[in-house]
């Protein structure tokens, strides 16, 4: 199999062989580019020591920060690549990184290190592929499997456990019986793992195009770090708008989402709260009253202990707050909507509710997705015209009504609220002559 190295790699990889020492790219870029797809980044291997490598690439446009573990990454056409040198690791007393490693010459013992056979390629020009340990077979066959005992490449790292539901949900990759057992029996070595590595890991997870498959099969391990969801697991919903329990409902809802961080967290606890809100009426059907608020409450406790950032949090618990929303569909609600979720997030909020209507009973959604429809046509004839319908966007503003001799402030914040609804109802027009008159007629009133 030939493999198409970028020019910059193969000039780095022919200098240091030209030095008498082995060099490959190695790793996912190998993976990628045997199925076909574009690496995002080239990593190379060598026998070279780390000061071997320096002498033989120079002292200038290189970065010496990882040198202790045999890395140098080198700045060439702008560009950056690691280097790094052929190793095996020491112990893993945290079960996150070896406490030591120790420098080898042999690739074979470099390759035995790594985490699955996917990744445990190198490749040059020279020798063509280097596969000890099955990864091109198991590319073929679209299996994750582990390099060696999975128990203990799981132990050694346990962020391992997250790699391998990324890589099955970003490529639909099966996971081996064998690798797969060893995960659901350590997953609770996650509780060592910090919330940043989690999170980013979860990410990857949720946003794949296979994740249904995995976040059912694995749902016990995102339990460890989200124990919220255990609840939701099985929960069955008596209710004519679901056949599914809450857990499964939920995936069928991410995997319904538009890709991208924030519509796979909304997607991901939009229902978080429902098993503590659950009611059974004397006719047998289940409700969730109040679901949606509280769920935006628990989601962000649980986004701040995952160190998510604030933006994000806002957004995401924004969208849970009003991803049940089901006005009466005329120009007049659709503009109450829009001033609580605001003119950017309106679309993403329809997005939220069409895949949570794809989640649902499948007898009803052909009338959910026509009232979604319906609701995105009047919020674009709305704000054809640029409105936004807020305080930001009215067209009179505090400084106005000061002038206007309103010093207080309640009072000012009174009276804009009160032109702002006016607006909202189509009473008054988003105009500052016309809310100008209504707030002395208003002022006026209040007086007498």
């Amino acid at each position: 199999m030939k493999i198409e190295i970028p020019h910059n790699v193969d000039k780095i990889i022919e200098k240091i062989q030209n030095s008498g020492f082995e060099a490959y790219a190695v790793g996912g870029c190998i993976r990628d580019s045997i199925m076909g797809l574009v690496p995002h980044d080239w990593d190379i291997c060598t026998s070279a020591l780390p000061e071997e490598t320096l002498d033989i690439l120079g002292k200038t446009n290189i970065i010496t920060n990882g040198l202790k573990h045999g890395t140098v990454t080198v700045k060439f056409d702008k560009e950056l690549y690691e280097i790094t040198t052929f190793r095996i690791d020491g112990v893993y007393s945290d079960n996150r990184r070896p406490e030591s490693v120790t420098f080898v010459r042999s690739l074979r013992e470099d390759l035995a290190r790594r985490d699955f056979t996917i990744n445990a390629l190198a490749y040059n020009y020279n020798k063509g592929l280097c596969d000890f340990f099955g990864g091109e077979e198991d590319i073929k066959n679209k299996i994750i499997r582990c390099v060696g005992n999975p128990v203990k490449r799981f132990r050694e790292d346990g962020l391992r456990i997250l790699r391998a539901l990324r890589f099955s949900s970003r490529l639909g990759f099966k996971i081996e019986e064998k690798t797969s057992a060893a995960i659901h029996e350590n997953a609770f070595l996650l509780k060592n793992i910090s919330s940043e590595r989690t999170v980013s890991e979860l990410l990857g997870i949720i946003d794949g195009e296979y994740a249904e498959w995995v976040l059912t099969e694995y749902v016990d391990v995102l339990c460890v770090f989200i124990p919220e969801i255990e609840k939701m697991v099985g929960f069955e919903q008596h209710n004519p708008h679901h056949i599914y329990d809450i857990w499964t409902h939920t995936v069928k809802v991410i995997s319904h989402s538009p890709h991208g961080k924030i519509s796979r967290l909304a997607a991901l606890f939009h229902d978080i709260a429902k098993p503590e809100c659950y009611s059974l009426d004397e006719t047998g059907t289940g409700h969730f009253h109040g679901h949606p608020e509280k769920g935006a409450v628990k989601a962000h406790d649980i986004m701040k202990r995952l160190k998510l950032d604030n933006k994000t949090i806002d957004k995401v618990c924004m969208l849970i707050r009003y991803h049940d929303v089901r006005p009466k569909i005329n120009p007049r609600n659709v503009r109450i909507l829009i001033s609580k979720v605001g003119v950017e997030n309106f679309h993403e909020l329809m997005q939220l509710k069409e895949a949570d209507a794809m989640g649902q009973n499948p007898a009803l959604l052909n009338g959910k997705l026509e009232d979604i429809k319906k609701l995105t046509e009047i919020f674009e004839e709305q704000t054809a015209d640029g409105q936004e319908f807020n305080l930001k966007t009215l067209a009179i503003k505090g400084n106005d009504l000061i002038a206007m001799g309103i010093t207080e402030g309640k009072t000012i914040g009174k009276i804009l609220k009160y032109l702002l609804e006016g607006v909202i109802d189509g009473k008054l027009k988003n105009e500052y002559g016309e809310l100008k008159s209504e707030a002395e007629l208003y002022i006026a009133e209040e007086k007498n």
